[in-house]
């Protein structure tokens, strides 16, 4: 058998359909200068972002410092509040700082590790249906999707959700491979089991996000799967059992465990996981109905209807804003992809892999890309990373499926159908920022010229006798040229808007709680508008420049990014503070500063810890539990990190949560097991509900103990007397 060919059972009923054989030179060549391309992506210049989100780096520098709090996903090694997840991504962070040490490379070698990972599972999965260089592209499209190539590179839980859901969908197609034979039906019983503990996984990743592919899994295994009906179920009560054990071990402890005994479930108000995952991070997420959840005051964002606050829903929501430069660069083609794809494999055997695939990729994308448009509570650009195998899936299939078809006239028409709108698609995203304004002519002068060359190359290939000056030996080779000018013209005009957005996103450090590929975008609607890049009108900086909470609308930019919605030091220069080596010296970002070099009290990124008040954290710390408390998680996270001492998160990280009640934190302080009291950390918008402990004990701590101004900063020493 030729070496990278494929086998069919029609013809040869021992091996699965669709299955790709051996790799040829060419195809190695392929496949490493994918994974080098990758690389470069992933790993230069990624310490720029230096801690990039404080909340999960003071976590995983807790967990680096204390087993129980890597076993809960603890804010600080004092166990006092956990993040607002599941600890899974946490895990690999923490295990690499114990390792490496607490540095920024430290914190984002799993991200981008993860990356590699999702990269090159997407293009073997690809591969085996589609074949090598279907793979190929598949790989290069995920690596150059803007969003991608940002949360690869960042601390956010998504870089291992992604790699986890792309890995259960190459288990279910490696299922689906299997023979209907003794040996064949043990394997794929042994790839459900591995599809499901990959599910479980994530959900003890982000919760319920990672059952957005399960459908298509359910879908495309009742309809492919070579066994009976009776056979499938049973594989698929399997992945489900899979799943519950995998994920069930640590959600049975936060039961079991009593409260108390374990640091308090963050993001939840009755320190319940249950609640947090049906709540929270649950049906709130769709509903908006998110309590504890802290807004900007005002009005909605973008307009804000249907989404009210979190800016308008709708099918056309991830095409407009800055959520369109995310991820939307190719939907086009990803969507087509899916009927290409089911027309390719429409005379297949039911069990053919390649429409198995197309239903796995495509429900992935509507059922996700559904959800996203229409949820109503906390969204932000970022998540839609979520879609990009999809996105790279799809597009590899439609490539894959017209050049498989390029002899028909209705595969050529197709071609340059998608190839002009795409062009006129990205010279709108392009012409939504003013960075590089050349790129648009560029991009629209290839694209053009393509979709010409398409069409000559179609009307050859039509069916009426009036083209048959086309068929001449000398106009076939005519048409080959310009056939083969097409295809590299097309990958310009697809890919430069892509891979310009990524080679930005590349060059810039990011850090807080909400961050956006690419550069600027200055003309769009929805969430994200002009000047702010992450919030349109309505929310408003708290005290110190702070926002509300996680993820809070406002209009004028996070704490510590410029206004152009990116990090400070967003001309690729190294944010303030930040060592040559990456590696913060205050972990502070020059935006979130108060007088004197102190922290600026904003809840969504971290701020500067000063050297005097890090010197009196790390005085006698080893007497204390926590070094400090502090309002917030991103403030504690940011003093954390600098001192490299435990710093309690009063009410998580909106401020919200009642951990600990006063009376709880009086008892603390009764038994000497807090040394500081930093005030700030104010919420700087309105509270959905949640509870009132954070001002209590600021309050308290105001009336019983003298202040002390150091550096800008009001700090509390909770050993002295009490007044």
């Amino acid at each position: 058998m030729p070496a990278g060919r494929y086998v069919d059972t029609r013809t040869n009923p021992t091996v699965r359909s669709n299955i790709a054989t051996r790799r040829t030179t060419a195809d190695w060549i392929g496949f490493g200068g994918m994974m080098a391309f990758t690389a470069i992506i992933m790993f230069v210049n990624l310490t720029a972002s230096g801690y990039a989100n404080e909340f999960y780096s003071a976590a995983a520098q807790a967990g680096s410092k204390d087993w129980w709090a890597f076993l809960w996903g603890s804010l600080d090694s004092g166990n006092a509040i956990t993040v607002d997840k599941p600890p899974a991504a946490i895990w690999l962070m923490a295990l690499s700082v114990r390792v490496l040490g607490l540095n920024s490379f430290a914190i984002l070698l799993p991200e981008a590790l993860c990356g590699m990972a999702s990269v090159w599972i997407l293009y073997a999965t690809i591969r085996r249906t589609w074949g090598n260089w279907a793979g190929v592209i598949a790989g290069l499209t995920l690596a150059t999707t803007p969003v991608a190539a940002l949360m690869f590179r960042f601390n956010n839980p998504d870089a291992l959700l992604v790699l986890l859901m792309t890995g259960a969908t190459a288990s279910v197609m490696r299922a689906l491979e299997c023979p209907d034979t003794r040996a064949g039906n043990r394997s794929r019983t042994l790839w459900m089991i591995l599809a499901g503990a990959c599910i479980g996984f994530g959900f003890l990743t982000k919760q319920m996000q990672v059952f957005l592919v399960v459908p298509g899994f359910a879908l495309a295994f009742l309809v492919a799967s070579p066994t009976g009906l009776v056979r499938r179920i049973v594989d698929g009560l399997v992945a489900v059992v899979s799943v519950v054990v995998s994920a069930g071990w640590w959600v049975a402890l936060t039961v079991l465990v009593p409260s108390g005994s374990r640091p308090y479930i963050g993001g939840s108000q009755t320190d319940s996981f249950l609640e947090l995952t049906f709540g929270y991070n649950g049906l709130g997420r769709i509903t908006g109905d998110e309590t504890g959840a802290v807004v900007g005051g005002g009005g909605g964002m973008g307009g804000g209807n249907g989404g009210g606050m979190w800016g308008q829903t709708g099918l056309t929501r991830l095409f407009d804003g800055e959520y369109g430069g995310q991820i939307a660069w190719l939907a086009p083609i990803a969507f087509a992809g899916i009927a290409i794809g089911l027309i390719v494999a429409r005379r297949s055997r039911r069990t053919d892999l390649r429409r198995a695939g197309t239903l796995v990729w495509g429900s992935w994308l509507i059922v996700t890309w559904l959800t996203f448009s229409f949820m109503a509570g906390i969204f932000h650009q970022y998540y839609t990373v979520a879609l990009a195998p999809a996105v790279a899936a799809l597009v590899a299939i439609a490539v894959s499926g017209l050049w498989a078809k390029r002899q028909w006239f209705w595969a050529r028409v197709v071609a340059a159908a998608l190839v002009l709108v795409n062009t006129f698609w990205a010279v709108e995203l392009l012409g939504r920022s003013t960075w590089l304004p050349w790129l648009r002519y560029l991009v629209m002068a290839a694209g053009l010229i393509a979709t010409l060359l398409l069409i000559i190359v179609s009307a050859a290939a039509a069916p009426t006798r009036e083209m048959r000056f086309l068929r001449t030996p000398h106009a076939r080779r005519a048409i080959t040229i310009a056939g083969a000018g097409a295809c590299a013209l097309a990958a310009v005009a697809l890919a430069a808007g892509p891979l310009a957005w990524t080679a930005y996103t590349v060059s810039t450090g990011h850090m807080g709680s909400i961050v956006t590929a690419g550069p600027n975008v200055t003309n769009s609607t929805g969430m994200g508008g002009p000047g702010g890049g992450q919030g349109g009108p309505g929310g408003q900086a708290g005290p110190g420049g702070g926002f509300g909470g996680q993820g809070a609308p406002g209009g004028m930019g996070m704490p510590g990014q410029s206004t152009d919605g990116q990090s400070a030091g967003s001309d690729g220069q190294q944010p303030d503070g930040q060592q040559p080596d990456g590696q913060p010296s205050t972990n502070g970002y020059d935006g979130q500063r108060g007088s004197g070099g102190g922290m600026g009290g904003g809840l969504l990124g971290g701020g500067t810890a000063s050297e005097e008040v890090v010197a009196m954290l790390k005085e006698n710390a080893d007497q204390y539990r926590w070094a400090a408390a502090t309002t917030g998680s991103q403030n504690a996270a940011s003093y954390q990190l600098a001192s490299e001492q435990a710093v309690m998160a009063i009410g998580g990280f909106n401020g919200s949560d009642p951990a600990p009640s006063l009376e709880q934190f009086k008892s603390y302080v009764e038994q000497g097991l807090i040394h500081y009291y930093i005030s700030g950390g104010g919420m700087g918008g309105r509270q959905l509900g949640g509870s009132d402990a954070a001002s209590e004990i600021a309050s308290w701590v105001s009336e019983h103990y003298e202040a002390q101004t150091v550096d800008g900063v009001t700090i509390y020493d909770l050993t002295s007397s009490a007044s």
